[in-house]
């Protein structure tokens, strides 16, 4: 096939060739399509049904390897698009490999009974036979030869499925949920090493979850929802691998349950964690462990009692339980924590519990206690509590127990407790014993023993295994014993400075720990002793003065107040660690975030560097490999050509030359070559004719006189040829004639037989006839009554669809009228308000223009005022230099003052009448002249009325008489007034001082003036 055509062509063509039988063929084209370079580009619509198809070939035809290949390949193109389409391929497979299964197991069974010839025998000789050889049933082969195949392919499917999904955030969902099926495949099928395997894979998968973090949609356990699928998956296989009951693998399980929950930020549902300590429950009583056992059935109890919803009856039974398991471990079994393996193994299964700290017998109990447990305990355990932990009867602790180990025996639910029980009960003696003697016989400890030997299995209980238990006591240091072979005693050793844990083991220690303290009990307590007699004696002496009622109420208000602060300030503390923590993940979260980013950004940027080279080396590579192959073309027809005229030997070719002879020349050589050689030819047959010509003219004449001779000779063998044969055919007909006749013969005494029969067999058949007539008569009555009643309730629906339909017509219709109106109403109620809007913005406008002009008349109103009031204070202005220029002629006329220089003027100001100036003689600095107003800005005086204009200025000065000593002012916008002298001095009781003012004129002014 073409290396890339249309996904719709492939899949036809697919097709085709599965109609024809040809399934291998078909696959090998949908292969070579996931290799060809355009696969990418093509849109996951048309490339879903191809997928699909290929699944159902591989599946078919058990090529596992090329679906995976298929699968890997599909996964890359869809993960970033489409990861439904994914789930869609992956279930897919997996159900056509389960159903391939079923299908398969079907066929065994039916070829199993149906191999069954007779159903009275048992066996067969074959069967026999098989039996003996391979020691398999009939069943056996049978699966396997068609079942174990197809549960391969299934177990291949489930784990080529993993590897696809593995790995990547988007499939996590679809990844976990083929783990589970995978684990209920291995549950259904007891296939416990393909079990082993899958959570070797699983644990692989999880592993690498760090090393591919810096990868596109890595998966991140630190999201929830992520935590929990896996959380989910591996207490599925948990339930599985107890279930299988492969014990070993169920710890492993358990360690990754508690690696998972050590990650999650938030605690697990508590159903949860009552499955994860009631596998562990079983878990450790399968290994022996009888104290973890007990403190997992405490953790467990106490998940339940906290969750609620358990009947007073699953109450009772789990309290037992508890209680039993706890009373199960044997006295003084903390001892084995000395050696360090043993500490570390310890401390990793306490780890597993969720723990602090190793679990002791004491704490066990206590715990149980604490929990309600012996109240809620049926009466047999609590019997059996009250004869090991409250009495102190070793004489008779064997007989009192061992009815209620009967007891417990006979109940399901306790009897795999006996075992660790009995040993228990062993145990509390010899600890019971040791505080009682310090020497006992061996003989007499038997006697004690003898009660439990009715209820223990075989050998339990003989000499040789108590004694055996004893030693391991010895050696694991819960007691300390010296045995005494020839005297046949055991001796309690009691060392002063022993270290003993946990005496009694019991959980009131402190009341009834021991009939008389031992010697170490006694070194080791009393320090103690002292110190409480002490304190009782100082209590005596110096006795405790009670406070009054104030003094507590205060001591308490204050205890309250600590109490309250310290809490708030610790629910400060909490919300602040809370928030840093959510800071710190959220940093931390953006971070990651970024760097994937960043890292997908580069990653990106490199792969389309690598693409892009790739891309030009490939395009390069082609344009050489076409020059080359051109080239070895060439190279090739001119070998060719050369050798083809070397070996005619007509022309001399050197085939080391070859490179200076193009093809024209070896095409002309050969040309050349053809010609002659055919020039050749051509001679070469004329003289041959010629030859055959003279040749078969001297045959012809010599061969003429011997023609009628062999005719002759010919005819005599052709007739006795033909008599022969002759002879032979009536012999065989006559021979063929006498068998039909005998056969005749034969036949003719069984005719009358033979007609009978055939009259029977008539007769029968036409009976069968004539039924099978009257049936299919019947039948087709039948028939037409069905279909005449199918007709009519067609017609019928009919009619009625088309009164719904017409009643549907008719309620659009009116809906669509009623819309219609609504739709006027509503444009003739938007019309309106869109008028009333228009009127209220034309009121609107009208009042803002009414406003408009009230402020300018208000504003012409306080212009006049303005120009009113600046009019007047120039008049006033005016009049008060026309009084200083009176002032001033008089004071010349009677006093003429010297004149001061122009550079040393100094301005008027207003001095205090009768006061000299401070300054006389100083030379006052000129006082800074303000700045003269900008054009266009509004002066007041500038265009009020009287003395306005270069008119009114002339006419003042004139009037005033002093042009020589008021210089005169050059035309200006400002209000006109006759300007002060520098040189005048200042009046009494003036209150003014005369500044110069300077003012803007334009050039153009200036130069009209001048002129």
């Amino acid at each position: 096939m073409a290396p890339f055509t249309k996904p719709e062509t492939v899949l036809k063509q697919a097709e085709g060739l599965v109609s024809v039988g040809q399934n291998h063929a078909a696959l090998q084209s949908l292969t070579e399509m996931f290799s060809s370079k355009r696969f990418r580009s093509t849109p996951l619509a048309s490339l879903e049904p191809i997928m699909l198809r290929f699944i159902e070939l591989c599946v078919e035809l058990r090529k596992g390897r090329t679906a995976k290949e298929g699968l890997m390949q599909y996964k890359n193109i869809a993960q970033n698009s489409s990861v439904a389409s994914i789930e869609v391929v992956v279930n897919r497979f997996i159900q056509l490999s389960d159903a391939k299964v079923q299908e398969a197991q079907e066929k065994a069974d039916k070829a199993v009974a149906l191999d069954v010839d007779d159903l009275e025998a048992s066996e067969t000789p074959e069967s026999i036979l098989l039996g003996a050889v391979s020691g398999d049933q009939t069943k056996d082969r049978t699966d396997r030869a068609l079942v174990t195949p197809w549960l391969k392919f299934l177990w291949e499917s489930y784990r080529t499925a993993l590897e696809t999904l593995k790995n990547n955030a988007r499939l996590e969902a679809i990844y976990q949920q083929i783990a589970q099926q995978a684990f209920k495949f291995c549950l259904k099928h007891q296939r416990k090493v393909e079990f082993r395997r899958l959570c070797e894979t699983l644990r692989l998968h999880l592993s690498n979850v760090a090393k591919y973090a810096h990868q596109p949609h890595s998966i991140n356990l630190s999201d929830p929802d992520t935590l929990q699928h896996h959380l989910d998956t591996r207490f599925a296989q948990l339930n599985t691998s107890v279930e299988l009951e492969l014990w070993q693998e169920a710890f492993r399980s358990v360690e990754d349950v508690h690696n998972l929950l050590t990650m999650a930020k938030k605690a697990p549902r508590p159903a949860m964690m009552a499955n994860y300590y009631e596998k562990l429950t079983k878990i450790f009583l399968m290994s022996g462990n009888a104290l973890y056992h007990a403190a997992a059935w405490g953790r467990y109890y106490a998940v339940v009692t906290a969750m609620g919803g358990k009947s007073e009856e699953e109450l009772s039974r789990l309290a037992g339980q508890v209680l039993v398991s706890a009373l199960a471990v044997p006295v003084g079994i903390q001892g084995e924590e000395g050696a360090e393996e043993t500490k570390g193994k310890n401390a990793r299964l306490s780890a597993l519990l969720g723990l602090t700290r190793t679990p002791t017998r004491t704490s066990l109990l206590r715990e149980a206690l604490s929990r309600n447990a012996l109240k809620l305990s049926p009466a047999t355990v609590k019997s059996l509590y009250n004869v090991l932990e409250v009495t102190f009867d070793p004489l008779t602790l064997s007989s009192s127990v061992t009815p209620l180990l009967k007891s417990l025996a006979s109940d399901t639910v306790y009897a795999h407790y006996v075992p660790l029980l009995q040993h228990a009960v062993l145990s509390r003696l010899l600890s019971q014993l040791s505080q009682v003697y310090s020497t006992i016989k061996i003989s007499n400890l038997l006697e004690l023993v003898v009660p439990l030997r009715d209820i223990a299995a075989e050998g339990t209980y003989d000499d040789e295994q108590i004694e055996a238990y004893v030693m391991r006591c010895a050696r694991r240091g819960e007691l300390s014993i010296r045995v005494d072979h020839a005297d046949g005693s055991i001796t309690f050793v009691d060392s002063a400075f022993a270290a003993v844990e946990d005496p009694s083991s019991s959980t009131s220690a402190a009341a009834l720990g021991a009939v008389q303290p031992s010697t170490s009990e006694f070194v080791r307590t009393r320090l103690g002793t002292i110190a409480a007699t002490l304190h009782n004696s100082l209590a005596a002496i110096e006795p405790h003065i009670q406070p009054t009622e104030e003094e507590q109420q205060a001591q308490f208000a204050a205890l309250v107040a600590a109490a309250e602060a310290e809490r708030k300030a610790l629910q400060i503390r909490r919300a602040l660690v809370a928030r840093r923590r959510e800071l710190l993940s959220e940093l931390s979260v953006r971070k990651e975030k970024e760097q994937a980013s960043r890292r997908a950004e580069i990653m990106r940027k490199h792969q389309e560097e690598e693409a892009r080279k790739a891309a030009q080396e490939l395009r390069n590579k082609e344009v050489e490999r076409a020059r080359r192959e051109i080239e070895s073309i060439r190279v090739e027809e001119a070998k060719k050509l050369a050798q083809s005229l070397k070996e005619k030997g007509t022309l001399k070719v050197d085939i080391n030359e070859l490179e200076s002879l193009n093809t024209d020349n070896l095409m002309r050589l050969q040309v050349e070559q053809l010609e002659k050689e055919k020039k050749e030819l051509n001679e070469k047959m004329r003289v041959m004719s010629k030859r055959l010509d003279h040749i078969e003219r001297a045959y012809r004449k010599e061969e003429r006189p011997l023609l009628a001779k062999d005719y002759e000779i010919q005819q005599a063998n052709d007739r006795a040829v033909f008599e022969a044969s002759q002879k032979a055919r009536l012999e065989a007909h006559r021979q063929a004639h006498l068998q039909d006749v005998e056969t005749k013969k034969r036949l003719t005494r069984m005719l009358s037989d033979y007609e009978q029969m055939k009259e029977t067999i008539a007769a029968r058949r036409g009976e069968e006839f004539a039924k099978k007539k009257e049936l299919a008569q019947k039948k087709m009555e039948e028939e037409k009554t069905k279909r005449r009643a199918a007709v009519l309730k067609a017609r019928e629906e009919e009619r009625k669809r088309l009164e719904e339909e017409e009643r549907i017509r008719r309620e659009q219709e009116e809906e669509e009228r009623r819309l219609e109106e609504e739709r006027r109403a509503e444009e003739e109620r938007i019309a309106a308000e869109e008028e009333a809007a228009r009127v209220a913005a034309e009121q609107k406008k009208r009042e803002e223009e009414e406003r408009t002009v009230a402020l300018r008349k208000q504003r012409e109103e306080e212009r006049q005022q303005a120009l009113e009031a600046a009019r007047r204070q120039q008049q006033r202005e005016e009049e008060a230099l026309r009084r200083q220029a009176e002032r001033k002629a008089a004071q010349s006329a009677q006093a003429p003052a010297p004149r001061a220089p122009p550079a040393r003027e100094e301005p008027s100001v207003w001095r205090r009448p009768g006061v000299p100036s401070a300054r006389a003689g100083v030379e006052t600095p000129p006082r800074s002249e303000s700045p003269a107003p900008a054009a266009g800005k509004y002066r007041p005086g500038a265009l009020g009325g009287a003395g306005g204009g270069w008119r009114a200025r002339e006419a003042a000065k004139q009037q005033g008489g002093a042009g020589d000593a008021t210089p005169v002012r050059s035309a200006s916008p400002a209000p006109p007034s006759p300007a002060p002298t520098r040189e005048e001095a200042p009046k009494e009781g003036d209150g003014f001082q005369t500044v110069e003012k300077k003012v803007w004129r334009s050039s153009r002014l200036q130069a009209r003036k001048a002129a």
